[in-house]
């Protein structure tokens, strides 16, 4: 039987996240997307800790539409954020989503910001 569109997803994610772990050296970029907002966060999955997070629901981007734009706010904003944690490198968990559209340019806002991966 064929599952849902967001089963495939968390299955595609599993498969991702074996591969793939955050360290305190190069912590794990985790991207949410949902399809009114995007989220993401800088985890340092030994420690379990988040160190940055930033999400197109808080107040200076609530008003504007989910689109390619916003998103690459987001991922300006979480770089900003993380730079001043003192992150520099992390590794990107696109959580099971292609990359591509919004979680391409959330990757791209946080590459100019500073962010290296």
């Amino acid at each position: 039987m064929k599952g849902t569109r967001t089963e495939a997803r968390k299955r595609r994610h599993s498969r991702v996240r074996r591969q793939l772990r955050g360290s305190a050296a190069r912590p794990r970029l985790a991207v949410y997307r949902s399809n009114r907002y995007i989220y993401a966060q800088v985890i340092d999955d030994e420690q379990g800790h988040t160190l940055a997070a930033a999400s197109s629901q808080e107040t200076d981007l609530r008003g504007s539409s989910f689109n390619v734009e916003t998103a690459a706010e987001v991922g300006k904003k979480l770089a900003e954020r993380a730079t001043a944690a003192g992150v520099t490198k992390v590794v990107l968990d696109r959580g099971g989503n292609q990359f591509h559209g919004r979680i391409k340019a959330l990757a791209d806002g946080a590459r100019e910001a500073g962010l290296e991966f």
